[in-house]
Formats: structure tokens, sequence, C-alpha cells
């Protein structure tokens, strides 16, 4: 067979389920979860928005994070004289060598 694998209608149905889980960041536990739910025809869609909305409160997490690091980014570079002097607070704050409290007011919380 070439190292092609033959699948019925219903492994591609599954096969297509989890590729378009994984579209919007779906953790592969998650999509364990929402699998089973999809196969449950007694299951409540109540359990079903109850994982999107867990997903949309890590997405919401994760999305602050990268706009606290955005701001911090755009601080430094707006500090940054960019000529041709060495002295850089790009570099100072990525060594540890900031004293501006600002910078670090806007770092997210990575724990």
């Amino acid at each position: 067979m070439a190292g092609y694998r033959d699948y019925n209608e219903k492994e591609v149905h599954t096969l297509r389920f989890i590729q378009r889980a994984r579209r919007p960041g779906v953790p592969v536990q998650s999509i364990r979860q929402l699998l089973a739910l999809w196969q449950d025809r007694n299951r409540t869609s109540a359990e079903v928005k109850a994982l999107a909305l867990a997903h949309v409160t890590v997405l919401d997490r994760k999305l602050a994070d990268l706009q606290a690091m955005r701001r911090t980014l755009q601080h430094l570079i707006a500090h940054c004289k960019g000529d041709e002097r060495p002295d850089c607070p790009i570099l100072d704050d990525l060594a540890g060598q900031s004293t501006e409290l600002l910078i670090e007011d806007t770092r997210p919380n990575l724990n």
C-alpha cells in the first residue's frame, strides 16, 4: 500500500473533527473531551459550552499576556535611541539591568 492508510467514513469524520478543533488552539485533552461529547448522543450542550468557555478564558489570558509583552517591547523601543551609540535599553532590560519601574509593571505573569 506504499505507506498509505485507508480510513473508513467514520474515521475521516473523526479526523476532520480533530483538525477543526485544533484550529482555534484547543488543547489535546479538551479535544478528547469534545470528541467524547460529540460521540455521546446523551450529552448536554451545557457540557460543550462549558468546555468552549474555559478555552476562551485561556485565550483571553494569553491575549492579555501578549498585549503586555507588546506594551513592554514598545516602551523599550520608544526609549532606544537607535543611533550609533552602544547604549540600548532593550538589551539592558533583557540583561536585567533596567531601572525603569514601568517596564516591570507591564510584564505578563508567566506563572
